[in-house]
């Protein structure tokens, strides 16, 4: 493919509307990575370059050589000045896919989240889910355009001009791109220049997943020889050096200012008879004199008729393509003239339609050039005219309404304007719109208060919605640094702050800012205060401050909103007592839940329901009443479907997995965790959580080296909650006792511990504090060991919490290993049968474990057969530490059942323990990890491994889990 493969020789026509004719010079690599990411889908291509550059031609040349069956094309424009319209760019493009789409029966549901969006295509889509009155979240809609996209099979997304895109089109496009369906591309075209330093062109860093092909072309201006090859395919024998030099001194190799000159080369040719020879150099020089495209425009411009001119500006001035009816009323003429002289500004290539019946400029170059042109008379007139007009359409445009007072120097009409803009854009979700109106109208020197207030509040509930908790993090702290905004304002805006830190970002402070906003608010703001108070409680709760502390801000909350007319204040505020009670484990929590209204309540309040059924959940996962959980998600995403709280759906997720773990479902938990990530990639807790059940799922298949790699270190995640902080350390200790080494396990448990002290969390630390008494015996530490027992033990007190009664079973037992096994044995098995009833078979095995070794002084026949039992529950659940260990205590007792076949009975199959090492090699487990997790030496490892990839035929260690498969079968 060679740089001149686009290029076509010989043109010896001069363009117009109807037929562009110019040559594609110049792009052969560009468009070589443009083509080869088209053909190997998915595909995210960025397309980068000044205006004019050609940035869109590339797109089109290159989509157009693609075969033409999988010649299906979307393409969407952002533009500078627009209306609200949520995800407008993109719902352009789907506007397009009618003809694609199969019958509705046959396509997934969730593209019925597309139908109020997509009215026209409501008879191809599905059903429209029972939702929010504002329309589909981002997540559900991400999912419905994947879900359309998909049945489109071959299909590429072309966004023109990304640089003008709102926040909330850009969050989509980056949801997309991070999980497109197989055979879908995304091109984006933009310009640098036009987005703010340091600014990823989709809002938030985007790296291609892994699968998804792409590039990232940067197109440069054309040199000089480029530009004499594009004159030499329009012009002919006409073209010369000079006249190429000419033309690309006058454009500086924007290959759309070189097009503007050859137009307008070509209007002066055609004017002339046709046995004229007319120097095109010297005509060009005498058509403009100085140079760029305000000069070649206007020498197009001014051969038209003073009609088509008056249209021409009067399209200038809109900014925004407009029909022909008000380009028409603005330039003063009747329908007749109007008509003639928008039809002779498209033939002179001076307007083109842009969309139907909307007329408006090649590209913004163009509106830019002739919009300095108008006097400054004829300017006003003309904004003042558009004004009016406007105004009299059924759905006024405001956006526009408001840029034309601002033309004008109407400041306070702009203000009215602009806000009340931005308030119609919030009241039809397009959160990106109102977003920048706020932003401008809070840039606006001495601003009255009363509107600084309204439009800061509204600014700061904006940040809500953003995917991308640091971007609402900033925004929302440099509105606060507005020190002209009343404190009672600031501090409402601050709990939006508070939430997002606490929620998204999992920052504790969070809880300095929602204080903070107590204080600010005072009694002037009772909502907003209660809604802080009742945050405040929750998180004490859940992140183990004193019960009396979270339940004294509970109590001031319900005070605080008790006399207000919202029912959705006193909603949130019930939703959280409900949460803290339950994280005390009082049993009165789980009454109130199942009062909670479900049905025939207004969308905020069945939200707060949606709400507390996810916390309730959530803490009776950490409670042990596993029973419970499953059901209590079930009703939670269907409540947060139906009205539209789609973040629920990745909080319920991250939950689910952790119950799959507990449960002993363990055959999808990576899976599972990647696709969330796909889905919900801003997720702070997705990401912490995530690592600590994979880091356990890596310990109990003993690949310890990747399991100390994947659990978060205790101090990255500190700030984030003391008691994640918790098990991430917990986790760590256990492998360094695995691997023999006591003192580093104290050392990495240790500021947990005094954590735990501190703040008191003993119920949701549990799993730390048996952590602990091991390592503070192990470590010599036997007073430690007792404290931290006594500790739990007295926070059980009037608590229904099995996982944490288990765990003081099993410390309680530690204490009494040495000196008091048939106690022990007595504890653990409480442990293990209290598991059992929860419903978690590994950590039944582990307690099962411990009673059973309790044995082996004593009763070592009786030990051997119940070690037998938990190795083979181990293995089932493909915790192969676990039953490595079990099996080397057995043989250290020489109790290990010897195989009936014999030492050199299995051929070409596998041993049990050459089984054990191939299941291990299958996880990625390394030959450190087998020889740690099966007790072996490296020496006797190696040696495994080399049997079991000859037995298995398998050619490496990646090879194994696809080759153990089919030896299995």
């Amino acid at each position: 493919m060679g740089g001149d493969r686009f290029v076509t020789t010989g043109l010896q026509r001069f363009p117009t509307a109807e037929s562009s004719g110019f040559a594609f010079v110049d792009r052969g690599r560009e468009s070589d990575l443009l083509l080869e990411a088209l053909e190997h889908p998915p595909a995210v291509v960025m397309v980068e370059g000044e205006a004019g550059v050609g940035k869109s031609r590339l797109v089109h040349e290159v989509t157009a050589e693609l075969p033409l069956q999988d010649r299906r094309i979307l393409t969407g424009y952002c533009h500078p000045l627009r209306e609200p319209s949520p995800y407008g760019p993109v719902i352009d493009a789907l506007r397009q896919v009618g003809p694609w789409l199969p019958p509705a029966s046959q396509m997934n549901p969730s593209a019925g989240a597309l139908t109020s969006l997509l009215p026209e295509l409501a008879d191809h889509l599905p059903p429209a889910p029972q939702e929010a009155h504002e329309g589909p979240g981002r997540y559900q809609l991400a999912r419905a355009v994947r879900a359309v996209l998909e049945v489109c099979d071959r299909v590429v997304v072309i966004i023109e001009d990304l640089h003008w895109a709102d926040e909330a089109t850009r969050e989509l496009l980056l949801l997309l791109a991070r999980e497109l369906p197989p055979r879908a591309s995304l091109v984006f075209t933009y310009r640098r220049e036009e987005l703010s330093p340091r600014s990823p062109v989709l809002g938030t860093a985007y790296q291609r997943p892994p699968g998804t092909s792409g590039a990232e072309i940067h197109l440069r201006p054309l040199v000089e020889a480029d530009i004499h090859a594009l004159a030499s395919a329009v012009l002919g024998p006409r073209a010369n050096p000079a006249i190429g030099r000419l033309l690309f001194d006058r454009s500086a190799g924007l290959p759309l200012v070189v097009e503007e000159d050859l137009i307008t080369l070509g209007e002066g040719q055609r004017g002339h008879l046709h046995d004229e020879v007319i120097d095109p150099v010297e005509e060009l020089g005498q058509a403009v004199l100085p140079r760029g495209l305000r000069e070649a425009l206007a020498a197009r411009v001014y051969g038209l008729s003073s009609e088509a001119i008056a249209v021409v500006e009067a399209a200038a001035a809109m900014s925004v393509p407009a029909d022909e009816a008000l380009l028409t009323h603005l330039a003063g003429l009747d329908a007749e003239a109007g008509s003639h002289a928008l039809m002779e500004a498209l033939q002179a290539s001076v307007l083109r339609e842009t969309d139907p019946f909307l007329y408006g400029f090649r590209h913004s170059l163009a509106q830019q050039v002739m919009y300095q042109t108008i006097s400054e008379p004829q300017r006003r007139h003309l904004h003042q005219q558009a004004i009016e007009s406007l105004r009299k359409l059924d759905s006024p445009p405001l956006v526009q309404i408001a840029h034309h007072h601002r033309a004008l120097g109407d400041r306070e009409g702009w203000l009215a304007q602009a806000e009340a803009a931005a308030d119609q854009a919030l009241a039809l979700g397009d959160q990106g719109t109102a977003a920048a109106l706020l932003n401008a109208i809070l840039a606006e020197p001495q601003l009255e208060e009363s509107l600084r207030t309204r439009a800061a509040l509204a600014l700061s509930r904006t940040a809500a919605f953003s995917l991308d908790y640091a971007a609402s993090v900033s925004v929302l702290r440099r509105i606060l640094a507005d020190q002209q905004l009343p404190a009672a304002t600031r501090g409402e805006i601050r709990v939006g702050l508070g939430l997002i830190l606490l929620n998204q970002a999992g920052s504790h402070v969070g809880m300095q800012d929602m204080e903070q906003a107590v204080a600010e608010m005072g009694d002037q703001r009772p909502e907003p205060a209660s809604r802080a108070m009742a945050a405040l409680g929750l998180f004490m709760a859940d992140g183990g401050w004193p019960a009396a502390e979270a339940l004294q801000w509970i109590e001031r909350a319900e005070q605080t909103v008790q006399a207000s007319d919202d029912e959705a204040a006193r909603a949130a505020v019930h939703t959280n007592k409900l949460a803290v009670l339950a994280h005390l484990g009082a049993p009165e929590a789980w009454d109130l839940v199942d009062q909670l209204p479900r049905l025939g309540k207004p969308t905020p309040v069945l939200r707060q329901t949606a709400r507390a059924l996810y916390n309730a959940a959530d803490v009776a996962l950490n409670l042990g009443h596993d029973e419970r959980v499953g059901g209590l998600l079930d009703e939670c995403q269907d409540l947060a479907r139906r009205t539209g709280a789609s973040l629920h759906d990745g909080l319920c997720g991250i939950l689910r997995q952790e119950l799959d773990w507990h449960c002993g479902e363990w055959g999808n938990l990576e899976t599972g965790y990647a696709a969330l990530t796909a889905e919900f990639p801003d997720l702070r807790m997705l990401e912490v959580e995530g690592s600590l059940v994979l880091g356990a799922l890596a310990e109990a298949r003993g690949q310890w080296n990747q399991a100390l790699e994947t659990y978060p270190l205790p101090t990255d995640v500190s700030e984030y909650h003391m008691i994640l902080a918790g098990e991430a350390a917990a986790g760590i200790a256990r492998i360094k006792l695995a691997q023999h080494d006591p003192q580093a396990a104290w050392a990495t448990i240790a500021q947990a511990v005094e954590g735990l002290r501190t703040h008191g969390v003993w119920l949701a630390s549990a799993g730390l504090v048996s952590v602990a008494v091991e390592v503070a015996l192990a470590t010599a530490r036997p007073q430690e060991a007792s404290r931290l027992t006594e500790g739990l033990e007295r926070s059980l007190v009037d608590r229904d919490a099995p996982a944490a009664s288990a765990q003081l079973y099993q410390c309680r037992g530690l204490l009494q290993y040495d000196s008091a096994p048939s106690r022990a044995r007595e504890q653990f098995e409480l442990a293990r049968a209290t598991y059992d009833a929860i419903g978690r078979p590994y950590s039944a095995a582990q307690a099962a474990e411990r009673a059973a070794r309790t044995l082996i002084p004593s009763a070592p026949e009786e030990a051997s057969r119940e070690l037998t039992h938990i190795a083979e529950t181990y293995t089932r659940l493909g915790a192969a530490s676990g039953a490595a260990r079990c099996q080397q205590a057995l043989r250290s007792l020489g109790l290990a059942q010897p195989s009936s076949r014999g030492r050199h009975g299995y051929g070409s199959q596998l041993s049990p323990r050459e089984r054990q090492v191939a299941h291990l090699l299958a996880v990625g487990a390394t030959n450190r990890d087998i020889a740690q997790a099966l007790f072996l030496s490296p020496r006797t490892v190696e040696h495994h491994v080399a049997k079991v990839l000859k037995k298995l035929g398998a050619a490496d260690r990646k090879a194994v889990q696809e080759a153990l498969t089919t030896h299995d079968a």
